[in-house]
């Protein structure tokens, strides 16, 4: 038999503009669990929706673990596994909380971030995505993005408004539509699918994506066997673009290893062997 492995690279940097660096991530690639958040609003207080949104998530599906009984937060959606689900609820928390304080405090009022989350459960893939923080699939030489970005350009870009070309070039390119903890509740773009040995998932802020086209993604990753180089690649790829952001990255790779009958049969009794 085999068991489905993560291997994964992270990096995050304020860039060559900003003072600040509002990004956060989360990589537990024993949980299968890794976020990405991007801050937004007031003095520092984008740092502190996103470092609370990283901080809430794990700990929420970590709890649900344990207590298989412990309530969603939001309505089940039928179309979508548990895990997924979870993954919607530890979402819509961190949002609950995220508003909370932000109410509490006027220097953190209009405080928000992205997120864009995953988990992987046996071989199928659960996504969770609000703002424009985005997950990227690549599969068999090709880049795929699995994410809609939330935000006011791509809504003119669907509706005709706007060719995809002049995205990057608009004044307003930065408005969301969406994110987490702004309002009190949080609308959270859900996703499945199955994965194959050897996919990469790369889950980023917009910082990246506003230097660093999805073709150069794809170069970067099939230029390297090492996550954690292609993580550090695109990071310095993003500066060297001009760094008007701050940029996060984390690389994940998909792989199978086989497990022996004797490892099969202490996990399940819960003991490793001596």
């Amino acid at each position: 038999m085999h068991a489905w492995h993560l291997t994964h690279g992270a990096a995050s940097d304020v860039g060559l503009v900003r003072r600040v660096n509002e990004d956060r991530y989360h990589a537990d690639p024993s949980a299968g669990l890794f976020i990405v958040c991007d801050g937004m609003g007031g003095h520092r207080a984008g740092e502190i929706a996103s470092s609370r949104t990283v901080e809430i998530m794990p700990h929420h599906m970590a709890e649900a673990e344990t207590d298989r009984s412990l309530p969603l937060i939001g309505a089940s959606r039928p179309e979508f596994s548990p895990a997924t689900n979870r993954l919607a609820s530890a979402v819509r928390l961190a949002n609950h909380r995220v508003h909370q304080e932000a109410a509490r405090r006027t220097d953190y009022a209009g405080m928000g971030t992205t997120v864009v989350a995953v988990q992987l459960t046996g071989a199928v893939l659960s996504i969770a995505h609000v703002g424009d923080s985005r997950l990227y699939l690549i599969r068999d030489g090709a880049v795929q993005l699995l994410t809609v970005d939330h935000s006011l350009v791509q809504e003119q870009v669907q509706s005709g408004l706007l060719a995809a070309a002049d995205m990057a070039r608009v004044p307003h390119r930065h408005v969301l539509t969406r994110a987490v903890g702004v309002h009190p509740l949080v609308d959270v773009a859900l996703g499945e699918m199955a994965v194959l040995p050897g996919d990469i998932l790369l889950l980023c802020s917009d910082g990246l994506t506003a230097g660093v086209s999805a073709d150069v993604i794809l170069r970067v990753t099939q230029e390297s066997a090492d996550p954690q180089a292609m993580a550090d690649r695109l990071i310095a790829l993003s500066n060297a673009a001009g760094g008007t952001d701050n940029a996060t990255v984390i690389v994940a790779l998909v792989t199978q290893r086989s497990t022996s009958l004797w490892t099969r049969i202490y996990t399940q009794l819960g003991s490793p062997p001596a």
